[in-house]
Protein backbone atom coordinates (compact mmCIF):
# COMPACT_ATOMS: atom_id res chain seq x y z
CA UNK A 1 0.00 0.00 0.00
CA UNK A 2 1.12 3.59 -1.23
CA UNK A 3 1.81 5.89 1.87
CA UNK A 4 0.07 9.22 1.70
CA UNK A 5 2.38 12.31 0.94
CA UNK A 6 1.60 13.01 4.65
CA UNK A 7 2.52 10.16 6.05
CA UNK A 8 5.95 9.91 4.45
CA UNK A 9 6.50 12.96 5.95
CA UNK A 10 6.16 12.18 9.60
CA UNK A 11 7.92 8.70 8.72
CA UNK A 12 11.09 10.52 7.60
CA UNK A 13 10.71 13.56 10.20
CA UNK A 14 10.36 10.43 12.64
CA UNK A 15 13.35 8.78 11.52
CA UNK A 16 15.53 11.98 11.92
CA UNK A 17 13.41 13.84 14.73
CA UNK A 18 17.29 14.43 16.39
CA UNK A 19 17.29 17.37 13.69
CA UNK A 20 14.39 18.82 14.94
CA UNK A 21 13.92 21.85 17.30
CA UNK A 22 10.84 23.96 18.10
CA UNK A 23 11.68 27.55 16.58
CA UNK A 24 9.64 29.07 19.29
CA UNK A 25 11.55 27.80 22.76
CA UNK A 26 14.74 25.96 21.06
CA UNK A 27 13.62 22.69 22.79
CA UNK A 28 13.87 19.24 21.40
CA UNK A 29 10.15 17.94 20.08
CA UNK A 30 8.58 15.17 20.21
CA UNK A 31 7.12 13.69 16.73
CA UNK A 32 3.27 11.91 17.32
CA UNK A 33 2.26 9.27 14.38
CA UNK A 34 -0.67 11.63 13.47
CA UNK A 35 1.76 14.53 12.22
CA UNK A 36 1.52 16.77 15.20
CA UNK A 37 5.24 17.71 16.53
CA UNK A 38 4.92 19.11 20.13
CA UNK A 39 7.64 20.43 22.44
CA UNK A 40 8.07 20.05 26.37
CA UNK A 41 6.59 23.54 26.67
CA UNK A 42 3.51 22.75 24.34
CA UNK A 43 4.09 24.46 21.56
CA UNK A 44 3.02 22.51 18.40
CA UNK A 45 3.14 22.16 15.11
CA UNK A 46 1.14 19.77 12.23
CA UNK A 47 2.37 17.73 9.25
CA UNK A 48 -0.19 19.51 5.97
CA UNK A 49 -1.81 16.94 4.50
CA UNK A 50 0.14 17.87 1.50
CA UNK A 51 3.45 16.20 3.14
CA UNK A 52 4.91 19.47 4.39
CA UNK A 53 5.55 21.14 8.19
CA UNK A 54 4.92 24.62 8.68
CA UNK A 55 7.19 26.31 11.56
CA UNK A 56 6.16 29.90 11.02
CA UNK A 57 4.76 31.25 14.19
CA UNK A 58 2.70 33.45 12.03
CA UNK A 59 1.93 34.32 8.41
CA UNK A 60 4.36 36.11 5.86
CA UNK A 61 2.81 37.50 2.73
CA UNK A 62 5.72 36.42 0.09
CA UNK A 63 6.30 38.60 -3.10
CA UNK A 64 6.54 34.86 -5.00
CA UNK A 65 3.33 33.33 -6.51
CA UNK A 66 2.41 29.76 -6.82
CA UNK A 67 2.59 30.43 -10.60
CA UNK A 68 6.57 31.77 -10.24
CA UNK A 69 6.98 28.34 -8.41
CA UNK A 70 5.66 26.37 -10.86
CA UNK A 71 7.02 28.05 -13.91
CA UNK A 72 10.81 27.52 -12.13
CA UNK A 73 9.97 23.52 -11.90
CA UNK A 74 9.08 23.68 -15.37
CA UNK A 75 12.15 25.27 -15.99
CA UNK A 76 14.70 22.97 -13.97
CA UNK A 77 12.65 20.34 -14.67
CA UNK A 78 13.57 20.65 -18.53
CA UNK A 79 17.31 20.46 -17.62
CA UNK A 80 18.34 23.73 -17.70
CA UNK A 81 20.58 23.32 -14.09
CA UNK A 82 21.64 19.48 -14.66
CA UNK A 83 25.13 20.78 -14.62
CA UNK A 84 25.46 22.52 -11.86
CA UNK A 85 23.05 19.94 -9.41
CA UNK A 86 25.50 17.42 -10.85
CA UNK A 87 28.28 19.47 -9.51
CA UNK A 88 26.53 20.39 -6.26
CA UNK A 89 25.91 16.41 -5.75
CA UNK A 90 29.83 15.95 -6.11
CA UNK A 91 30.50 19.00 -3.53
CA UNK A 92 28.44 17.55 -0.97
CA UNK A 93 29.74 15.82 1.81
CA UNK A 94 28.31 13.73 4.77
CA UNK A 95 24.67 12.54 4.68
CA UNK A 96 22.67 15.23 6.06
CA UNK A 97 21.91 18.29 3.68
CA UNK A 98 19.93 21.63 3.92
CA UNK A 99 18.99 23.58 1.13
CA UNK A 100 18.11 27.24 2.45
CA UNK A 101 15.90 29.13 0.32
CA UNK A 102 14.82 26.03 -1.44
CA UNK A 103 11.77 27.31 -3.11
CA UNK A 104 10.45 24.50 -4.84
CA UNK A 105 12.58 22.53 -4.89
CA UNK A 106 14.07 20.81 -7.88
CA UNK A 107 17.24 21.54 -7.26
CA UNK A 108 16.94 19.35 -3.94
CA UNK A 109 15.14 16.96 -5.27
CA UNK A 110 17.33 16.64 -8.36
CA UNK A 111 20.36 16.52 -6.00
CA UNK A 112 19.14 13.66 -3.65
CA UNK A 113 18.54 10.98 -7.17
CA UNK A 114 22.73 11.23 -7.01
CA UNK A 115 22.66 10.99 -3.28
CA UNK A 116 19.72 8.17 -2.24
CA UNK A 117 21.82 7.55 0.94
CA UNK A 118 21.52 11.38 2.31
CA UNK A 119 18.37 12.78 4.12
CA UNK A 120 17.29 16.21 2.37
CA UNK A 121 15.80 18.55 4.10
CA UNK A 122 14.79 22.04 2.34
CA UNK A 123 13.74 25.06 3.89
CA UNK A 124 11.73 28.67 2.50
CA UNK A 125 9.83 31.20 4.08
CA UNK A 126 7.50 31.16 1.50
CA UNK A 127 4.85 28.54 1.71
CA UNK A 128 3.75 28.84 -1.52
CA UNK A 129 7.44 27.55 -2.48
CA UNK A 130 7.08 24.24 -0.12
CA UNK A 131 3.44 23.73 -0.90
CA UNK A 132 5.12 23.31 -4.97
CA UNK A 133 8.20 21.73 -3.07
CA UNK A 134 5.70 18.88 -1.66
CA UNK A 135 3.61 18.67 -4.54
CA UNK A 136 6.67 17.92 -7.15
CA UNK A 137 9.17 15.99 -4.81
CA UNK A 138 8.04 13.16 -2.19
CA UNK A 139 10.98 12.06 -0.79
CA UNK A 140 12.53 15.56 1.10
CA UNK A 141 11.33 16.96 4.75
CA UNK A 142 9.83 20.11 3.36
CA UNK A 143 9.69 22.91 6.22
CA UNK A 144 7.83 26.39 5.70
CA UNK A 145 10.34 28.23 8.38
CA UNK A 146 12.61 31.29 9.00
CA UNK A 147 15.90 30.91 9.24
CA UNK A 148 16.47 33.73 12.08
CA UNK A 149 14.42 30.79 13.92
CA UNK A 150 15.23 27.77 11.99
CA UNK A 151 13.50 24.50 13.52
CA UNK A 152 16.69 22.54 13.61
CA UNK A 153 19.53 21.46 16.32
CA UNK A 154 22.70 23.06 16.11
CA UNK A 155 25.38 20.43 14.56
CA UNK A 156 23.11 19.00 12.69
CA UNK A 157 23.63 18.89 8.95
CA UNK A 158 27.05 18.06 7.06
CA UNK A 159 26.24 20.13 3.73
CA UNK A 160 24.11 23.60 3.71
CA UNK A 161 23.11 24.66 -0.02
CA UNK A 162 22.36 28.33 -0.79
CA UNK A 163 21.67 28.28 -4.34
CA UNK A 164 20.50 32.07 -5.52
CA UNK A 165 19.29 32.57 -2.92
CA UNK A 166 19.26 35.10 0.30
CA UNK A 167 21.85 33.87 3.01
CA UNK A 168 22.28 33.79 6.77
CA UNK A 169 25.95 32.96 7.68
CA UNK A 170 25.77 33.18 11.27
CA UNK A 171 22.62 30.46 11.47
CA UNK A 172 24.57 28.55 9.27
CA UNK A 173 27.27 27.78 11.15
CA UNK A 174 25.29 27.33 13.71
CA UNK A 175 23.92 24.61 11.63
CA UNK A 176 26.91 23.05 10.39
CA UNK A 177 28.68 19.87 11.62
CA UNK A 178 32.53 20.08 12.37
CA UNK A 179 34.21 19.56 8.86
CA UNK A 180 30.48 20.28 6.86
CA UNK A 181 30.22 22.86 3.99
CA UNK A 182 28.48 25.37 3.31
CA UNK A 183 27.84 25.77 -0.77
CA UNK A 184 26.43 28.66 -2.01
CA UNK A 185 25.37 29.89 -5.82
CA UNK A 186 25.64 33.53 -7.00
CA UNK A 187 25.03 34.41 -10.42
CA UNK A 188 28.52 35.56 -12.72
CA UNK A 189 28.30 38.51 -14.65
CA UNK A 190 27.13 36.42 -18.02
CA UNK A 191 23.99 34.33 -16.29
CA UNK A 192 20.98 34.36 -18.02
CA UNK A 193 22.63 37.49 -20.67
CA UNK A 194 20.28 36.88 -23.13
CA UNK A 195 17.27 38.04 -20.74
CA UNK A 196 19.13 40.44 -19.44
CA UNK A 197 20.03 42.27 -22.17
CA UNK A 198 16.77 42.61 -23.22
CA UNK A 199 14.71 43.42 -20.22
CA UNK A 200 17.21 46.05 -19.09
CA UNK A 201 18.96 47.39 -22.23
CA UNK A 202 21.17 50.16 -21.95
CA UNK A 203 20.63 50.33 -18.21
CA UNK A 204 23.54 50.16 -15.71
CA UNK A 205 21.91 46.75 -14.94
CA UNK A 206 22.39 44.86 -17.79
CA UNK A 207 25.72 43.87 -16.27
CA UNK A 208 26.47 42.55 -13.18
CA UNK A 209 28.53 42.29 -10.40
CA UNK A 210 28.31 39.63 -7.19
CA UNK A 211 31.72 40.99 -5.88
CA UNK A 212 30.43 41.72 -3.01
CA UNK A 213 28.56 38.84 -2.12
CA UNK A 214 31.70 36.71 -2.97
CA UNK A 215 34.04 39.31 -0.31
CA UNK A 216 31.17 38.60 2.49
CA UNK A 217 31.22 34.60 2.12
CA UNK A 218 35.03 34.98 1.95
CA UNK A 219 35.10 36.76 5.34
CA UNK A 220 32.53 34.08 6.94
CA UNK A 221 34.20 30.91 6.78
CA UNK A 222 37.42 29.00 6.43
CA UNK A 223 39.43 27.76 3.58
CA UNK A 224 36.84 28.83 0.86
CA UNK A 225 37.15 27.76 -2.91
CA UNK A 226 35.38 29.25 -5.25
CA UNK A 227 34.61 27.76 -8.61
CA UNK A 228 33.01 28.99 -12.13
CA UNK A 229 30.15 27.08 -14.25
CA UNK A 230 29.53 28.35 -17.22
CA UNK A 231 27.68 26.82 -20.04
CA UNK A 232 24.76 27.71 -22.91
CA UNK A 233 21.80 25.86 -23.26
CA UNK A 234 18.70 25.71 -25.95
CA UNK A 235 15.84 26.96 -25.62
CA UNK A 236 12.70 26.25 -27.20
CA UNK A 237 9.87 28.82 -27.76
CA UNK A 238 7.51 27.44 -25.22
CA UNK A 239 9.77 27.78 -22.23
CA UNK A 240 10.59 31.11 -22.66
CA UNK A 241 7.39 32.51 -21.11
CA UNK A 242 8.15 30.36 -17.99
CA UNK A 243 12.01 31.78 -17.72
CA UNK A 244 10.15 35.38 -17.81
CA UNK A 245 7.75 34.40 -15.36
CA UNK A 246 10.50 32.75 -12.96
CA UNK A 247 12.73 35.61 -12.43
CA UNK A 248 12.58 39.23 -11.39
CA UNK A 249 14.40 40.33 -14.53
CA UNK A 250 11.52 38.87 -16.67
CA UNK A 251 8.79 41.30 -14.35
CA UNK A 252 10.24 43.99 -15.66
CA UNK A 253 9.48 43.54 -19.74
CA UNK A 254 6.06 44.97 -20.47
CA UNK A 255 5.26 43.27 -23.91
CA UNK A 256 6.43 39.48 -23.26
CA UNK A 257 5.50 38.38 -26.48
CA UNK A 258 8.14 40.20 -27.83
CA UNK A 259 11.15 38.18 -26.42
CA UNK A 260 12.56 36.24 -28.68
CA UNK A 261 15.45 33.82 -26.70
CA UNK A 262 16.50 30.67 -28.83
CA UNK A 263 19.81 29.84 -25.85
CA UNK A 264 20.56 31.14 -22.30
CA UNK A 265 23.32 31.03 -20.28
CA UNK A 266 24.36 29.76 -17.14
CA UNK A 267 27.07 31.42 -15.60
CA UNK A 268 27.82 31.20 -11.91
CA UNK A 269 30.12 31.03 -9.05
CA UNK A 270 29.59 28.22 -6.48
CA UNK A 271 31.10 29.19 -3.54
CA UNK A 272 31.91 26.33 -0.96
CA UNK A 273 33.23 27.34 2.63
CA UNK A 274 33.85 25.29 6.14
CA UNK A 275 34.21 25.87 9.81
CA UNK A 276 36.73 24.22 12.38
Amino acid sequence: MMLSKKAVCIQNMQVNQEIFICPICTQSVTIEENGKVICPSNHSFDVAKQGYINFMTKPIQSMYSRELFEARHDIISSGLYNPLQERLAILAVGTHFLDTGCGEGSHLARIMVQKPEAIGVGIDIAKEGILAAAKFHVGPIWCVGDLAKSPYHEGSFDTIFNILSPANYDEFKRLLKPGGKVIKVVPQEGYLKELRQQAFADSEKENYTNNQTVERFKESFDAVEIERLTYTMPLSADVVPKLLQMTPMGWHIENKAEIVITEITIDLNILIGCVK
